[in-house]
């Protein structure tokens, strides 16, 4: 049980490190920005790679939320109800979650594939370094969904949305 809670921090860590260093990235483009607007004239190039962080701040940042219950979760009339109801109703949403996502990877990788013919303009890289952000995000959050199902079979967790810093790692 132990191991399973490991994989999972692991897991929540590297996603963390993904969503700062696009965060970082964000915050120093957006700065070049604002300084080249003051001083004459900004590089064309920001607005480019500031879309680009954002699509990776996305990517890595929906697992993460779909562990925190910070999506969209209707769980008003869920939990509400007797038992272990709510237990199930969250295992199917995670089965349905990690279904629908792993299902559309293959598509998101056919997307992710048309990049290499494509250049972006400003900064000339190939676009599928930015399709793959859609193939990632799909990934990360069957992934999660994955860990869900599993440590709810293994008993280590519930299901239910972790909110408070001690139930983030």
């Amino acid at each position: 049980m132990k191991v399973i809670g490991h994989i999972i921090s692991a897991f929540v860590l590297l996603a963390r490190i993904g969503v700062g260093i696009a965060f970082a990235v964000l915050i120093a483009t957006v700065l070049v920005q604002v300084v080249g607007r003051l001083v004459g004239s900004g590089p064309v190039w920001t607005e480019e790679l500031t879309r680009y962080a954002l699509l990776y701040l996305v990517a890595f940042g929906a697992g993460l939320a779909f562990r925190t219950g910070d999506l969209v979760n209707v769980d008003v009339i869920c939990e509400s109800l007797p038992g272990k109801v709510p237990w199930i109703l969250r295992l199917v949403a995670a089965i349905s979650t990690a279904g629908l996502a792993l299902y559309l990877l293959a598509g998101a990788w056919r997307f992710t594939s048309i990049g290499k013919m494509q250049t972006s303009p400003a900064l000339g890289i190939h676009m599928h370094y930015v399709h793959f952000t859609v193939w990632l995000m799909l990934a990360l959050l069957a992934l999660f969904a994955v860990l869900r199902i599993i440590g709810m079979l293994a008993g280590t967790e519930d299901g239910a949305p972790r909110n408070s810093p001690e139930d983030l790692s």
